[in-house]
């Protein structure tokens, strides 16, 4: 056997919080091993002890600062869940409204802003030509946007700009010309030009949000028992902001976000159908957003080793969260802090069966690592017959002759975020009917009355949610009407979770296994398939230390 080099990358940038990754290559450079660890320890569900359950999600929503009403939402209905208060159908609607919005924004700022740097060779696309880049473009959409010979050459010169000043601000410190850009100079010209649209996209796209949540981020107007948005619910011109915000959206993402995709399968098909960044096949959804009757935008399920023949369906009894391997002792509920240092060197302690290396607890479904995310919520709709999203699948796959089992790769996660923003987009236009029609027949409740003094003093909820990341599970014990015991999984919990005794790796590590890195010293290749899952740290590692002690110092080193 030959050597093995440890390779470290601390943090990973472009993502939520604070990530390091160490992969153990061999002499060729292919990855034998990897751990995950997330970094940072901070906390919110201690701080929700002994509260009011009502406050729950002012407090939840601070998890993040980007995921924050995802997690308010999570823990107000985990609440109402404790006390079986079913809210009105205009409320469930404008949190849907704002939930969508938020799945826009998330997966449009996670491709352009986050991740298209690591499939982008800005440098490249200097040499571009713009008019053979507008014929380019006519290969992956009918009406691309912003396709102009002007256009693009306003484009290059804004980055030799950059250039020339020598402040490549978001482009700087990248491995430009890397062996692992794939891209031709006019398909990279097509990229950066919808990269900073997209800057303007997301501004646009959170006025959408705000409209229902009052700000973002931090929403004010979800509060246990409904919403307060009601003025803006029965405010016509509210509405049409709404909506007009919705069809500028859905214009970027049918004429840029989906053509990308479909550059991408085409300039990386090779990578796709290897199965490059694929993990252990096992994905978990739990389903939810009511469309008609029984229907859902997206149906809950689990599927095992990429058998597409056999799905489950969803049981919550089969999660559980365990700690072998993070920092923490005792129970996952009481979040005792066991933190055991690095190595000598600086590395993590990975070297024994049973050391710790991360922050992030072990979320398990009937004991094994599950998937979680957009690809998740395809792959078990698509299976399931979701008619609402089949359609949608179907043309991609057929438009870039791929397979539904080729999603399950680097770029393929890609691929169905894409798609599920589509899909979404649709779907806002029909629940915005929908409350329409329920105002017109003189249904406005946002809110069901209800007096706490007389609810339950010692009761328990828990609330399932597919967020933009994936699956979000809340959980609260309350007693003598305060907190007793406040638990989140965020779906980077889910993805990123460190082996436990049983060393079965997470997403994140299992799909880092078996890739090539071809230069150690800028190893774009793992930053390519862990940005693929858009992680968010914070959301992931949410405990303090109440005592205040000091836990460990962390310097960023370049190595």
């Amino acid at each position: 056997m030959g050597s093995i080099k440890k390779v470290v990358i601390d943090p990973i940038t472009r993502i939520e919080g604070h990530l390091r990754v160490e992969v153990e290559v061999d002499e060729d450079g292919v990855v034998q091993e990897a751990y995950v660890s997330g970094q940072l320890f901070r906390g919110i569900e201690i701080i929700l002890k002994d509260r009011d359950p009502r406050d729950a999600g002012l407090m939840a929503g601070r998890i993040c600062g980007v995921c924050t009403n995802s997690h308010f939402r999570g823990a107000i209905t985990c609440v109402e869940d404790a006390y079986s208060l079913k809210i009105p159908k205009n409320a469930e609607i404008i949190r849907d409204l704002i939930a969508m919005a938020l799945f826009i924004q998330d997966h449009v700022v996670h491709f352009y802003h986050l991740h298209s740097l690591d499939f982008v060779d800005v440098t490249s696309a200097l040499s571009a030509d713009p008019k053979a880049t507008s014929k380019e473009a006519h290969k992956y959409a009918k009406k691309p946007f912003r396709n102009s010979h002007s256009h693009y050459e306003a484009v290059i010169e804004k980055l030799q700009n950059f250039v020339k000043a020598g402040k490549l601000g978001p482009f700087a410190n990248a491995y430009w010309g890397h062996s692992d850009y794939k891209l031709t100079p006019e398909q990279n010209l097509i990229m950066i030009s919808h990269y900073l649209e997209a800057l303007k996209f997301q501004t646009n796209i959170s006025k959408a949000v705000a409209i229902f949540g009052a700000k973002t981020p931090h929403p004010q107007t979800l509060v246990v028992g409904g919403v307060t948005s009601v003025a803006d619910m029965l405010n016509p011109q509210r509405l049409n902001d709404y909506l007009f915000i919705i069809k500028e959206a859905k214009d970027f993402i049918e004429r840029a976000y989906l053509p990308d995709a479909k550059l991408l399968a085409t300039a990386y098909r090779d990578e796709i159908k290897v199965g490059l960044g694929r993990a252990n096949g096992n994905f978990l959804s739990v389903g939810g957003y009511e469309f008609e009757g029984d229907q859902r935008l997206f149906c809950g399920g689990v599927i095992y080793n990429h058998d597409f023949s056999k799905i489950e369906d969803f049981d919550e009894r089969k999660v559980t969260e365990e700690i072998d391997r993070a920092w923490y002792k005792g129970t996952p509920e009481e979040n005792e802090v066991c933190y055991t240092d690095l190595n000598e060197d600086g590395t993590l302690k990975t070297a024994k069966n049973d050391d710790k290396y991360s922050w992030i607890k072990a979320p398990r479904y009937d004991g094994e690592t599950m998937e979680t995310g957009p690809l998740a919520r395809v792959l078990v709709s698509y299976i399931k017959e979701n008619k609402l999203i089949k359609p949608f699948v179907d043309e991609f796959l057929q438009e870039t002759d791929l397979e539904l089992l080729d999603l399950s790769s680097t770029v393929g996660r890609n691929v169905a975020r894409a798609i599920e923003t589509s899909y979404v987009c649709e779907y806002i236009f029909k629940l915005v009917s929908r409350m329409i029609q329920n105002i017109k027949y003189y249904d406005t409740d946002t809110w069901v009355k209800f007096d706490f003094n007389n609810l339950q003093k010692d009761t328990k909820g828990r609330a399932f949610l597919e967020v933009p990341r994936g699956v979000l599970c809340h959980f609260v014990k309350i007693k003598d009407a305060k907190i007793e015991n406040f638990s989140v999984i965020a779906p980077t919990t889910w993805n990123a979770t460190p082996k436990n005794f049983d060393s079965k790796r997470g997403a994140y590590e299992e799909a880092l296994i078996g890739i090539k890195i071809q230069d150690t010293s800028k190893p774009l290749e793992v930053l390519k398939v862990i940005h693929s899952f858009d992680p968010c740290l914070a959301c992931a590692v949410h405990v303090i230390d109440t005592n205040g002690k000091e836990l460990g110092q962390y310097k960023i080193k370049t190595l």
